[in-house]
């Protein structure tokens, strides 16, 4: 009777902790971008009029159309690589579950057209400060050594190449 009742016990903390690994795993599932506007973390889908695109919260990825098909990717399609999502109108899909969002595209392309702004939005997190008044640190290896005086003479002018400076 004893080995029983040790054995349900045992029993009960395993599925207590696969329970919990479970539940600390779906946590950052999800998680809105920081583009995203906030109040909607349980949402699966954002439609991008002004791109006519979608972006897909669970999995961080954009649902366009392109060369004849629907297409996933992490980043959205050079041809909007200039796009600001940011400051981008997003409608959340607060009725559609599923994983294509692209079946009801007839229907948001009308409702939602390009240029379509409903109640203001702000973004989930603030856009990131870029710009040039942060210190630009230099990072050389032994590759780079015979460029490293004479980017500094540069420098101290206020000139160089371009190199080390990242992508602008």
């Amino acid at each position: 009777m004893k080995t029983i009742k040790l054995a349900i016990a045992g029993l009960f903390l395993l599925v207590a902790n696969a329970t919990q690994a479970q539940v600390s795993v779906n946590v950052n599932i999800g998680t809105p971008p920081a583009w995203g506007p906030p109040g909607y973390t349980e949402m699966e889908y954002y439609y991008l009029p002004d791109i006519e695109a979608y972006y897909d919260v669970r999995s961080a990825q954009f649902i366009y159309y392109g060369r004849g098909k629907w297409v996933r990717t992490t980043y959205l399609p050079r041809q909007y690589r200039n796009y600001d999502l940011y400051g981008g109108y997003k409608v959340v899909l607060t009725d559609y579950h599923g994983r294509t969002p692209y079946v009801y595209f007839d229907r948001h392309k009308v409702k939602y057209y390009r240029g379509y702004h409903g109640p203001a939005q702000r973004p989930y997190k603030p856009r990131p400060a870029y710009g040039y008044s942060e210190p630009r640190h230099r990072h050389y290896d032994k590759h780079d050594r015979h460029h490293d005086k004479h980017d500094h003479d540069h420098d101290d002018h206020g000139h160089g190449h371009g190199h080390g400076h990242g992508r602008r």
